[in-house]
């Protein structure tokens, strides 16, 4: 698979990081404009979102704000979905989220793809933890007036259920955008906290003009 594709950092991300720089012979520095950042609920989407913005000066869309209307209403899909495709067409962005019907949407117009990766106990856990330690708050990055909550259908459907669930498919779309846009998977919370505090090594070693289409 070529790193040019998917740079997975692991504990030794700097030599990965070495192998994927001489994939870029532009010369030229990559600066997205245009982050997507997908993964499981718990892997950290917000968070690197967050820190992410901070480091490239990029405003931060949290897609979960999408979904509910306060007191947890959810939303239409046809309602949810025009948000995401409205924040996509935005010139600059990092967008967390999934959202299958509208993903194909943001890739286009996206610059980087992040994928998180993190195993089941660490996202069930760190979501149980969030959940209690705002409880009855509502999150920066949730939609106003949808308080924390416990909610064990979505602890075991979408968190620890999201390998079987949605993994596939989350596979599936990194396959049809691997030849069209940079994707850079993450593996692991000290990999994306690396990424985050840091992340022009691993996007100067990125040519975008190999991977448009």
């Amino acid at each position: 698979m070529c790193f040019l594709k998917f740079c997975a950092f692991t504990h030794n991300s700097v030599i990965i990081a070495t192998k994927c720089a001489k994939m870029n012979s532009s010369g030229n520095s990559f600066r997205p404009k245009r982050i997507m950042i997908c993964g499981a609920s718990g892997s950290g989407k917000s968070t690197l979102a967050a820190r992410l913005g901070q480091a490239l000066s990029l405003p931060v869309i949290h897609g979960d704000k999408f979904f509910f209307d306060p007191g947890w209403v959810q939303r239409p899909p046809e309602v949810s979905n025009a948000l995401f495709d409205e924040a996509a067409m935005q010139e600059n962005w990092i967008i967390d989220g999934n959202n299958s019907r509208t993903i194909d949407t943001r890739a286009q117009r996206a610059e980087l793809i992040i994928y998180l990766e993190l195993g089941r106990v660490r996202r069930l856990r760190r979501t149980l933890w969030r959940t209690l330690r705002g409880y009855g708050r509502t999150r920066p990055d949730m939609a106003p007036g949808c308080p924390e909550q416990l909610d064990l259908g979505f602890q075991f459907d979408w968190v620890w259920g999201f390998d079987r669930n949605s993994g596939p498919k989350m596979e599936a779309f990194l396959a049809r955008w691997a030849d069209r846009r940079p994707i850079l998977r993450l593996h692991g919370g000290a990999a994306a906290r690396r990424f985050a505090a840091d992340p022009w090594p691993v996007l100067a070693a990125i040519d975008p003009a190999r991977t448009r289409g």
